[in-house]
């Protein structure tokens, strides 16, 4: 958690994630609890790349990733990847539309990358996509729409 109380943190300088940022909430009953810790970066202007370490409480009965939480991860990753990308204000925005397409099953243990795109973005929203992989093989894609946070006062 930042010192201000926000999402997000400061950017990684050892082992595995270094040059990474490791995503917090401040808020420890939240349902991110149920996602686990994720790892975001800027791969360049309008697109970042999140990352999620895979848990076996993320498998469905058939022992592949569940398609509902592929969904919240998704969720999940577009505000991290908006956060990577420098719009931290809009950490407090909603999301207003999330599709998803699952193109494969997903599996325990690989780690689960969500490239980000920011497609366009308007006084009140931000246009997004996403594909998730794993070792390089597509799991899902996604768009959303994402309302803008209202402007501090």
């Amino acid at each position: 958690m930042n010192s201000d109380g926000v999402a997000g943190g400061q950017p990684l300088t050892d082992g595995q994630w270094a040059g990474w940022i490791a995503w917090s909430d401040p808020h420890p009953d939240t349902f991110l609890q149920a996602i686990g810790r994720g790892y975001m970066r800027e791969l360049s202007p309008g697109r970042a790349e999140v990352a999620l370490e895979t848990r076996s409480s993320h498998r469905n009965r058939l022992d592949t990733l569940h398609g509902g939480f592929l969904a919240a991860f998704a969720d999940h990753a577009y505000f991290g990847a908006l956060w990577a990308m420098g719009h931290k204000d809009q950490i407090h925005g909603v999301t207003i539309d999330l599709s998803m397409q699952y193109l494969g099953a997903g599996r325990v243990g690989p780690l689960l990358l969500a490239q980000v795109d920011l497609l366009r973005e308007t006084g009140r929203l931000l246009f997004l996509r996403m594909l998730m992989t794993q070792d390089g093989e597509p799991v899902a894609a996604s768009t959303a729409t994402i309302r803008k946070a209202p402007p501090a006062k």
